[in-house]
């Protein structure tokens, strides 16, 4: 596989599935390391309809980019050994495209819809009699000559996936049996990842290479696995192939990855809440163009790794800094103000 150029962990974030991402999936639960409550609940699911010879019930999956929605359907659909079809809402743009994906479903079958808050309004009203009766109504011809015709489905698993849970409309997220949200993985977690990662890439990594690769990879399996594509390309040129601590941290260094996983991006929002507005409020808009970044890039991207390490608050006002974004920067916190009630 060709060198990857350096890319920032906003790209990585973002960018969809890569074969290498793909070829690195576990196919089975028990190969799937983190999230251990969701994984519980689907094994159960998967048995409970496996005893009854049943369909399982349909399943929305919520959370931030890169933390296994897509890798968990597969493992879903090879558990009941079913056909996954794969789709996204963006790309069902007609009634009748929706249609064609259901009235092509076998018994079982699960058809996986990724960015599912991303369908239109006309769609999810086909959708709902399809979840619930396993019918559809399709329009033939318009204007007088307009008839509707009723198609029966087979018996399927709808597995959606949203990274902006919020944006589902509650008929949608009423219609799904289970709901479940992933979390960022710990650094332990992703540890085992790199190293099955690495395994299964003929790479040779020590346990402490792989946790200081898991440490940076602001608690996201596909930034870790990314990354470790880096790194083993740095130890390839610099180090003779084998990888430790220290070849890790120098590879991720030359990505401007610090030791708290943060980017050149990070940085900037930082200084630009703490030295150009006085640690905030500031609205999502003016610091976008502070940093020279776009707001949706802000708020999906970077402002939730931010906000969890405890580097920003969102308030109704805007964005503030907290005491630990001011350490980062190796600035002394302002003390906070105190109300006097007695004047």
């Amino acid at each position: 596989m060709d060198s990857p150029l350096p890319i920032s962990p906003s790209a990585l974030d973002e960018a969809p599935d890569t074969p290498f991402d793909i070829s690195l999936r576990p196919p089975l639960f028990q190969e799937f390391s983190g999230q251990a409550k969701t994984v519980e609940r689907l094994q159960l699911m998967v048995e409970a309809a496996r005893q009854r010879g049943d369909v399982l019930q349909h399943i929305l999956l919520s959370g931030p980019p890169g933390l296994g929605k897509t890798t968990l359907a597969y493992i879903v659909g090879n558990a009941v050994g079913a056909d996954v079809k794969t789709t996204s809402g963006p790309m069902i743009e007609k009634a009748g495209d929706l249609a064609g994906l259901l009235t092509n479903l076998q018994r079982g079958d699960v058809l996986f819809i990724d960015e599912i808050h991303r369908l239109q309004p006309a769609i999810e009203e086909y959708l709902y009699p399809a979840m619930e009766d396993f019918k559809v109504d399709i329009m033939i011809d318009q204007g007088p000559s307009a008839r509707s015709i009723q198609l029966h489905l087979a018996k399927f698993t709808l597995i959606g996936a949203t990274t902006r849970s919020g944006m589902i409309s509650a008929p949608l997220r009423s219609r799904f049996g289970m709901n479940c949200r992933l979390d960022y993985y710990t650094s332990e977690e992703l540890q085992q990842i790199l190293l099955r990662s690495a395994g299964l890439i003929g790479m040779q990594i020590d346990s402490d290479g792989a946790l200081e690769i898991a440490r940076r990879s602001r608690g996201t399996p596909r930034i870790a696995n990314n990354y470790l594509r880096w790194v083993r390309d740095y130890a390839q040129v610099r180090a003779s192939g084998q990888t430790n601590r220290d070849i890790a941290s120098a590879a991720l260094t030359m990505l401007d990855v610090d030791e708290d996983g943060f980017d050149e991006m990070d940085k900037r929002i930082l200084e630009a809440i703490v030295l150009k507005f006085n640690g905030g409020p500031v609205g999502v808009n003016a610091l976008a163009v502070a940093v020279g970044e776009d707001a949706g890039t802000l708020e999906e991207v970077h402002e939730p790794y931010l906000i969890m390490q405890g580097y920003l608050s969102r308030t109704l006002q805007g964005r503030i800094a907290m005491s630990r974004a001011y350490r980062k920067l190796g600035l002394e916190a302002p003390p906070k103000p105190q109300n006097d009630l007695f004047g």
